[in-house]
């Protein structure tokens, strides 16, 4: 038997290949080849037809027998690669991934390729814009630009080396400042396919000395790597929780480790949680090593990322630093990969395809075998659980690198107190003593907007949301009412939706209210506010960030952006206004993060010679969690969560999956689900017929499906939201469940009127 030219031959058989398509069904899809077609390779893709439009496809089997009558196929319209997208090693990862997170693998692949590679065009790189000194640029006295300092900042990084337009964007450089350097004839452009610069590992700045728990942390690592200098002894992944206090020099510990990877002439990879950390950690690693850095996150075009991907597959990019779809990069030679801030939920996807960047780093880098530092003062309690479990070495930095000494932390009782927008008078006092010894003070309030609800003072009306169980947010410089959960925004009434008055007002404290009484308070010391509504505009995240590091605003009033890695020297004094909503959260998560966020907040102040204070602001100065953490750290508090955790079966000590669904109507959501619980029991009693385990020493089930139940933000976006959760003391009942139901699932009748999805380690119940 042979592949059949024409298909009227005797004694020929075609080829049937088996396609994954972005849909959000589990199941693939057969589709016949043309005699004059080759055969592809795993991992490429196709251009099928389905229904009445056509769509790019991956091969996921050659040669198979049809699943259904073989006349009823149709044919492959092109292929569009001839070898593979991925490495066989990343192609296992995408294939367990979806496993995993019994998601459609379609899906999956799709969400894993840069835009322009899945839809259909060629992974090839194409020409660039660059930007390059001319001779009169290269002998230019940067110094004679002082009045001039976005031209002479690029003018600094052009005498690196040229800069793409992309790097240019990355760097967030001024376009106007650009031209006028190009006007001066000190900097031109060309257009060219990318030069790629050999690397070897040179430093361009000397590492800074360690102390003694920094250059333990160094040798460890370094012993661990699977590189041809240090001939590894041990294959396989080696898993490292660097656990340093804010301050303590974690970063120095990467430079340092990175460097012995690319003198190797090996990649590293580098997460972080959010694109605003990535323009001050590619100026470190440019400042330091003398090796091309690329940048992968959703703020590039869809051609910067798809050339940024190719320069890391083949092994033109030294540095890959990238947000969470960065782990599904593939690389060359990969020797090292970091995730900074390793316990942000930012790492977790929260729709679609929900999966856990940290956990596939992990099962990466055990099928590829090199090393991986999971960094953070505040770890998850999950790290921290396989920690102290051995499955990860543990090294941790207790202090502050260089001069920079312990924050002394306070709690301020807010019972009976008089309160000015939301600042108490000690904590005013206090402000101003540090004010007037030349520091700066910086208040994190984790509400944007001016007020978090505007209400009738004669009759209670409150002003909700028309598509969502919540209220509107007041925003009072562009004077609307925003929903923060669905988008949706109105301009502020001016008189009451219930009875007609107008005496409006309104209560709750915002970042905007924040800033507006504190420069009514402190008018002659300038202030700044961080958020996401003061940030819209490109690189004022930026700008805001290096004018507050060199002391040009004393006041400085944020939200999360505020919390997460930035190096304010002068920052002396930190107070967290309003956290109390945290306490008494039925997510069982939420002490983990109060404490994380008090932690990585309160890191922010005394971070050079100056000594910091961090003050909280609470109704309730007694309470335990706010009592460990002040009195004894973060260590202390993670120990006895995990403690808790363990008594009470919750993860880590406990495996957990979180069905959703959402509907119009709040009955179509309750039955989808009740029909996905009662799906679930029936084939725990079909297992338990069969001679399989299905229920656990005592006889309980070994799955326990809880629910449906109300989510707890009820209607968002005009849609009724219910859940159904699952819990299990291991993971393998839970998957062995799931994996014989999703068939079932998919073709429930229920499903006309409402969708569902599935969260395997669900890290958000909202």
């Amino acid at each position: 038997m042979q592949r059949c030219q024409k298909l009227t031959e005797e004694n020929c058989v075609p080829t049937y290949i088996r396609i994954a398509l972005p849909v959000p069904l589990r199941r693939k899809y057969d589709y016949m080849l043309t005699p004059e077609q080759p055969v592809p390779k795993l991992g490429g893709r196709v251009r099928v037809p389905f229904g009445s439009r056509d769509m790019v496809g991956f091969v996921v089997a050659v040669g198979v027998a049809p699943e259904i009558d073989a006349s009823l196929l149709r044919e492959v319209i092109t292929i569009t690669d001839a070898e593979p997208l991925w490495p066989e090693p990343m192609w296992q990862l995408l294939l367990w991934a979806a496993s995993y997170y019994h998601h459609p693998l379609g899906e999956v692949l799709t969400h894993a390729a840069p835009i322009a590679v899945k839809q259909g065009e060629p992974p090839s790189y194409t020409q660039i814009k660059r930007f390059l000194l001319t001779e009169a640029g290269a002998a230019v006295d940067i110094n004679s630009l002082k009045r001039a300092a976005q031209q002479q900042r690029i003018l600094a990084a052009l005498q690196k080396g040229a800069l793409s337009a992309a790097q240019m964007k990355l760097e967030e450089f001024s376009p106007a400042a650009l031209k006028a350097l190009q006007d001066k004839g000190l900097v031109e452009s060309e257009q060219s396919l990318p030069k790629f610069e050999k690397w070897d590992g040179a430093l361009l700045e000397q590492p800074h000395a360690l102390n003694p728990q920094q250059a333990v942390a160094v040798g460890a690592i370094s012993a661990s790597l699977n590189t041809p200098e240090q001939n590894s002894t041990s294959a396989g992944a080696k898993i490292w929780l660097l656990e340093g206090v804010t301050g303590s020099g974690k970063t120095e510990v990467y430079l340092q480790v990175m460097a012995e990877v690319l003198n190797a002439g090996q990649q590293v990879l580098v997460l972080v949680p959010e694109i605003g950390l990535t323009p001050q950690t590619v100026a470190r690693f440019r400042d330091r090593f003398q090796a091309p850095v690329i940048v992968l996150h959703s703020g590039l075009s869809d051609q910067e990322r798809l050339q940024g991907w190719l320069q890391a597959r083949d092994g033109h990019a030294a540095i890959i630093l990238g947000t969470r779809s960065a782990i599904f990069t593939p690389l060359h030679n990969l020797g090292l990969l970091i995730i900074d801030e390793e316990h942000d939920g930012s790492f977790k996807q929260q729709d679609g395809f929900r999966y856990n960047a940290r956990d596939l780093a992990i099962k990466r880098a055990q099928q590829e075998e090199f090393s991986v530092v999971l960094g953070s003062a505040t770890p998850s309690l999950e790290t921290l659980a396989n920690a102290r479990s051995k499955r990860y070495g543990h090294l941790q930095l207790s202090n502050r690198a260089g001069e920079a000494q312990p924050v002394k932390s306070g709690v301020i009782d807010l019972k009976a107190q008089r309160l000015h927008n939301g600042l108490s008078d000690q904590l005013l006092a206090v402000m101003q003593k540090h004010l007037d010894a030349g520091n700066q003070v910086l208040l994190f309030l984790n509400r944007r907007g001016f007020a978090s609800a505007l209400l009738c003072h004669e009759c209670g009306w409150v002003s909700e949301c028309h598509r969502c169980q919540a209220n509107m947010t007041v925003h009072q410089q562009t004077h609307t009412l925003q929903c923060h959960h669905c988008g949706a925004q109105r301009r502020i009434p001016r008189q009451c939706g219930h009875c007609g008055s107008t005496q409006l007002i309104t209560r709750g404290l915002g970042t905007e209210q924040l800033e507006e009484a504190i420069a009514k308070r402190f008018p002659d010391y300038p202030a700044v506010r961080i958020d996401r509504d003061s940030t819209r505009k490109k690189g004022q995240l930026e700008d805001y960030l290096q004018a507050a590091a060199r002391g040009d605003y004393r006041i400085l009033i944020g939200t999360q952006m505020l919390a997460k890695g930035h190096h304010f020297p002068n920052v002396t004094l930190v107070s967290l206004l309003d956290v109390d909503g945290a306490l008494f959260s039925a997510d069982f998560r939420a002490p983990e993060r109060l404490a994380q966020l008090y932690v990585q907040v309160a890191g922010r102040a005394g971070r050079a010679s100056k000594r910091g204070s961090v003050l909280l602001q609470t109704h309730q100065p007694e309470h335990p969690l706010i009592q460990e953490l002040v009195q004894n750290g973060y260590q202390d508090f993670a120990q006895t969560a995990l403690t808790e955790r363990e008594q009470a079966l919750m993860p880590p000590y406990a495996a957990m999956a979180l069905f959703r669904a959402e509907a119009t109507e709040k009955s179509a959501a309750e039955a989808l689900l009740q029909a996905i619980h009662d799906t679930l029991l029936a084939q725990q009693t079909a297992a338990g017929h069969n001679g399989q385990n299905a229920s656990n020493a005592y006889g309980a089930p070994e799955v326990a499906v809880i629910g449906p139940m109300p989510a707890p933000l009820a209607r968002r976006a005009g849609r009724f939201r219910y859940q159904l959760m699952l819990h299990a003391t291991s993971r393998a009942p839970l998957h062995r469940l799931l994996q014989a139901s999703m068939h079932l699932l998919e073709t429930l009748p229920q499903a006309r009127k409402a969708r569902w999805s599935l969260d395997i380690d669900p890290q958000d119940f909202t």
